[in-house]
């Protein structure tokens, strides 16, 4: 069949827009942000540059490079600190627990000594020369080993510990009531604490 209407007038649209040829490329819009890949994306086949002044500047641009030479070193608070009191109860039981800690050391510090000493054979050497200088016909002298046996310096070594549990106790509690009131005219002691981030 042939058109016999023939020539028509060009297609009139709103707004005075041409309607859209094929084979023309499709519209792209500049790209907000760089690609990753060297500043420079391809979209569609159309590479986009950055130029200045456009919102897809270059990566060299966009990107904020550090500064050479800038060293992070760690700093250190410090602060001042003043012990204005201290507590009597507090004060009274640490040292409780600290002068029986000490008291069982002494004990076992003790034994642990008089085995190594009559394993060297020091009390049989002592022993005999001390019996041969206080002896006499009748006698014979003082006995170091009967008198040193490991029973009786364990109970000696007992009761130097108790005694040292009361008065560590008791000195430390009577410590504390003496600093609080010297702390009530001088201020007390200052402490210097650090602390490192």
């Amino acid at each position: 069949m042939t058109d016999t209407r023939g020539p028509q007038p060009p297609y009139e649209t709103y707004g005075g827009e041409q309607p859209v040829q094929q084979g023309t490329q499709p519209y792209h819009p500049p790209q907000a942000y760089p690609s990753p890949h060297g500043g420079a994306g391809t979209q569609g086949g159309q590479q986009h540059t950055g130029q200045p002044g456009q919102a897809g500047g270059s990566a060299a641009a966009a990107v904020r490079r550090p500064r050479t030479g800038a060293t992070t070193q760690p700093r250190t608070r410090k602060a001042r600190l003043r012990v204005a009191k201290a507590d009597p109860w507090s004060v009274m039981k640490v040292s409780f627990l600290l002068s029986i800690a000490l008291g069982i050391c002494t004990i076992v510090a003790s034994a642990v000594l008089w085995m190594v000493m009559d394993a060297m054979g020091v009390f049989s050497t002592v022993g005999g020369t001390i019996s041969e200088a206080t002896g006499s016909n009748e006698s014979n002298g003082f006995d170091l080993q009967s008198f040193l046996s490991l029973p009786r310096v364990l109970i000696f070594s007992s009761v130097i510990a108790v005694i040292d549990v009361v008065l560590v106790t008791a000195l430390a509690t009577l410590g504390a009531f003496i600093y609080n009131i010297s702390a009530g005219f001088v201020g007390g002691v200052e402490l210097t604490l650090a602390e490192d981030e």
